[in-house]
């Protein structure tokens, strides 16, 4: 896992019936710009079970939460001011189809012919399992797929006291969801897909597919043809120059190949390129290497000479405190 471990199992566990958003829709920025949305905060309600049904209200991923708040309790107290991490770098990948990034656990979809850009939270591989990269495509559309469990997730069921049928028909009780979308690589054994465990969204817990919240399967299944393009990359660390000369960077912790390894200190692979963008006398070296230790999972100013824009105090940052519907939650992305 993200170096979340035992705490926020804890958490995770409990299913709190928190209005979905749908796909969170931002404006394409021009090309040679990457930075798209705003940051929000939300103060935590008396009626906010975890941090989950906090993230689903948002259609983004507790693990981000997580990462973006840094100290936060899995379960906040009521009052408590969490910020949102909706801004972010667009990965340096062309705009196209579908762009799955394991390091943060987003799907960014590029509607043909539209100007947007849809982003999703996801779940992926666990440890051992891991999601791979890949460039591949749609191969299959599946609605109302049944699951036909391998003997190796049936072994593992086994050993924590579960026997799974050979095969799960259709329905709301499937862990695949409503829909399912087998992806053209290897022997087609990888499908993004739904979920009937909607807490697992966001996480590293499944056998290599990736999961995603029900409304946004429904709405990505619907929109997504046979054939889209699909590219899966594993990019912790992303940079931008923008139009305007800022400087960006968003750093995400990386994914662990062991549970003992703390993903907040770990090394992780840089980006093409980053070491010129490190070294440019327009970028702030001290505000460049606290960013890369804090690992905030959401853009940072890292400009020379400039105040870096990215606390919950500056206007950059919208609130959502009283805002009482995911509909409404997702018109402050617009």
């Amino acid at each position: 896992m993200k170096h979340a471990s035992l705490i926020t199992l804890s958490f995770l566990g409990v299913f709190a019936a928190t209005p979905m958003a749908q796909a969170l829709d931002y404006p394409l920025p021009p090309q040679g710009s990457r930075l798209i949305g705003q940051n929000q905060t939300y103060t935590v309600q008396e009626g906010d079970r975890n941090l989950q049904a906090i993230a689903r209200r948002f259609d983004t991923g507790a693990m981000l939460i997580l990462e973006a708040n840094n100290t936060i309790a899995p379960v906040p107290r009521a009052g408590t001011v969490v910020t949102i991490p909706t801004q972010l770098l667009l990965p340096d990948v062309p705009r196209e189809g579908i762009v799955i990034n394991l390091a943060e656990l987003r799907l960014y979809y590029f509607p043909r012919g539209e100007n947007i850009v849809q982003v999703y939270p996801i779940g992926i591989g666990l440890q051992g399992l891991e999601t791979p990269v890949m460039t591949t495509r749609i191969g299959q559309k599946i609605p109302n797929p049944t699951w036909t469990p391998t003997a190796g997730i049936r072994q593992r069921s086994l050993e924590r006291g579960v026997k799974l049928p050979a095969v799960v028909p259709a329905g709301p009780n499937n862990p695949l969801g409503r829909f399912a979308m087998r992806l053209a690589y290897g022997n087609g054994e990888y499908l993004i897909h739904g979920t009937s465990a909607p807490d697992s969204v966001g996480l590293r817990v499944s056998s290599g597919c990736i999961r995603m919240n029900a409304p946004d399967i429904k709405v990505l299944f619907s929109a997504t043809p046979t054939g889209t393009p699909v590219r899966v990359i594993n990019d912790p660390v992303k940079y931008s120059v923008e139009p305007n000369g800022l400087r960006y960077i968003e750093v995400h912790r990386p994914l662990s190949q062991a549970e003992e390894q703390n993903t907040q200190t770990m090394p992780y692979v840089l980006p093409v390129g980053f070491e010129q963008f490190r070294h440019s006398g327009e970028v702030e070296k001290a505000v460049l290497d606290k960013a890369l230790t804090r690992r905030a999972g959401y853009p940072v100013v890292v400009s020379s000479g400039k105040v870096p824009a990215t606390t919950i105090t500056t206007p950059a940052v919208q609130s959502a405190q009283n805002q009482d519907t995911a509909v409404e939650n997702n018109h402050l992305m617009q």
